[in-house]
């Protein structure tokens, strides 16, 4: 063999660098492929240079740790043993004639990575590939309530990348609600920025956390980071309010003011308890949930939602690998020592060589810890318990097609729609833009029909001329 394997990552986020810089360490090519311009995902967003930030580590709290990576990775660019495609977006990977150098096949490439470039993403190109590591992050969850479409009203993630890439900040009067252990660090952000946060809501009931506590002692360390989160709201005068919860977003032209609630036990609303917080910007999420559209196309199974991954990150289907939130919610840390694992056993099985679990012990290690506590912290921050019964019939569930919650429920109980498919061919509901990224669970909750995978041939919309001119190989 002439050449040496070739791995195509599928984003440059904490797994994708990590697994691109264990296999390129290991004499695999490397193609990193983002839709972003700059590398580090969203957990490492940065300021864009032409804003001139003069500490942009201010904004980071594991900034070390991006700065080892960010050199690793100069190294192995100047070393032409990793080639970055920035503004690439992935719509689809399909497999080609051909078993793959991990399977004993030949050599020559036997996945093809479609991707979207140039800044109106008019323009197609394939790069082809013996193997491939899926590192697509993960997306927010949003509930919807009365209001949730106001202008105003930005998603928790929507507001810290405001912050972090843009150094702006989305609005003066801040509420940040909804559940998750995201909203500290955004409403500890968005207070040193400079905005007053006149309300942390958060729905998770804190008397839970004893039920987890084991799970939770196993990380020390972040641990402490929540609890110096915490200490640093009080110091800007923001005291959480546990159990509560967003009920409704007022305003006519934007936002002006929302209504907060406690929550009882099984997740109704405590009689008289509701208050209304004036406000110019609502910050809320519910979670994360993970990007597994190219693993579907691909036809990986799925684990609930995420992708379901053996001990070295692969998939079921040959010659593909999985890492970080695509694999279930987890964090950064969780991704640099899945993607370490993904990156070194992709360049052993390329080269013939049967894996060593041995050489990446301590990553595997830090893993199990890690997915113990983030499956405590998921029991923990679960959505409350009947929000789906707070929905007004009048209120839009699917932003894109302006579906109401009422059609939803008119889909289910006159029409007799049993599972979301159904829901959608009926209402519209997740037939936009987004493909049902958004109203996606909302959808499911109101209608009673649990999630399913969408099947989708494509991760994204896709112009019909790029789609008349395949195959385009990336030329060298």
């Amino acid at each position: 063999m002439t050449e040496r394997p070739h791995l195509a990552v599928v984003g440059a986020g904490p797994a994708g660098l990590a697994g691109a810089l264990a296999a390129a360490a290991r004499g695999v090519r490397v193609t990193l492929l983002d839709a972003a311009e700059q590398t580090g995902g969203q957990f490492y967003r940065r300021p864009a240079a032409a804003l001139g930030a003069r500490r942009p580590q201010a904004l980071h709290h594991q900034w070390r740790t991006w700065e080892r990576l960010r050199e690793g990775l100069d190294r192995q660019l100047a070393a032409g043993h990793v080639r970055h495609l920035p503004d690439h977006h992935v719509w689809c990977v399909d497999r080609t004639e051909g078993t793959g150098l991990a399977q004993g096949g030949p050599a020559g490439g036997v996945f093809a990575v479609h991707a979207l470039c140039g800044p109106l993403q008019e323009e197609g190109v394939t790069v082809r590939a013996d193997a491939v590591l899926l590192a697509t992050g993960g997306y927010e969850q949003v509930l919807p309530f009365p209001g949730w479409t106001l202008p105003g009203v930005v998603t928790a993630g929507g507001a810290q990348a405001m912050l972090k890439g843009g150094l702006v900040l989305p609005g003066r009067t801040v509420v940040v609600a909804g559940t998750g252990p995201l909203l500290l660090p955004v409403a500890c952000g968005l207070a040193a920025a400079g905005a007053r946060v006149a309300a942390l809501v958060e729905s998770a009931d804190p008397t839970a956390l004893p039920r987890h506590a084991r799970a939770l002692a196993a990380q020390p360390g972040k641990l402490a980071e929540g609890a110096r989160y915490a200490g640093r709201l009080l110091r800007y005068g923001v005291r959480p309010l546990v159990r509560h919860t967003v009920v409704e977003a007022h305003g006519t032209d934007r936002l002006t003011a929302v209504t907060v609630a406690a929550l009882e036990r099984d997740g109704g609303l405590v009689p008289g308890s509701a208050r209304r917080v004036p406000c110019d910007t609502l910050a809320v999420g519910h979670g994360m949930l993970p990007h597994t559209d190219l693993a579907e196309t691909l036809g990986c199974a799925l684990s609930g939602t995420d992708v379901r991954v053996d001990g070295e990150q692969r998939t079921d289907v040959p010659d593909v690998w999985a890492a970080g939130e695509a694999t279930g919610i987890g964090g950064a840390a969780q991704a640099l020592a899945e993607g370490h694992i993904a990156g070194r056993s992709v360049a052993a099985r390329l080269y013939g060589t049967p894996p060593d679990p041995r050489r990446w012990a301590g990553a595997a290690r830090a893993r199990e810890r890690l997915r113990r506590f983030s499956a405590a912290l998921d029991a923990l921050y679960a959505p409350p318990a009947g929000w789906a019964d707070r929905i007004t019939d009048d209120t839009v569930v699917c932003r894109c097609e302006e579906v109401t919650a009422g059609q939803v429920r008119t889909s289910v109980d006159a029409l007799g729609a049993g599972d979301p498919r159904t829901v959608k061919l009926l209402t519209r509901a997740g037939m936009g833009w987004c493909q049902g990224r958004m109203c996606g669970p909302a959808v499911a909750g109101l209608s009673g029909c649990p999630a399913a995978p969408g099947r989708r041939p494509f991760a994204r919309p896709v112009p019909l001329g790029v789609l008349a001119r395949l195959p385009e190989d990336e030329p060298d």
